[in-house]
């Protein structure tokens, strides 16, 4: 015995599943909190990335003293410690190949060989 009702059944399942939008249009966004910095944000200025590190050395100097230092990408920057694990001192130079200064600071060279200056003290030159 045949159903009346299943061609109808079948024929209002189908019309439902029809209805449905599988892919809307657009997703509806509902921003409750807006960001407070976000005009600060979109018109700061670019920033520029710290430099890399380009070698961490320790340089025995003529009076036998040790320095460590952390030289960076760029040759204008340079952290310096005169104990290990001690204080950095941080060493800047305007251009790339100018001396490396801070407060009574100088350092010139590379990573294999400097000329330091520290504050107080004679300039000594210093190999790794």
């Amino acid at each position: 015995m045949k159903s009346p009702f299943l061609p109808i059944v079948a024929a209002a399942s189908l019309l439902a599943l029809a209805a449905c939008n599988s892919q809307p249009k657009a997703p509806e966004v509902v921003d409750a909190n807006p960001d407070p910095m976000a005009n600060a944000l979109k018109n700061a200025a670019p920033i520029e990335m710290p430099p890399a590190i380009k070698a961490d050395k320790s340089l025995r100097c003529k009076d036998n003293s040790l320095v460590y230092v952390t030289f960076f990408q760029g040759d204008k920057l340079a952290m310096v410690r005169t104990t290990q694990g001690g204080t950095a001192t941080k060493l800047t130079a305007p251009t790339t190949g100018a001396p490396l200064t801070a407060a009574g600071w100088k350092l010139t060279g590379g990573p294999d060989s400097i000329e330091l200056t520290q504050p107080g003290k004679a300039v000594q030159s210093c190999k790794s």
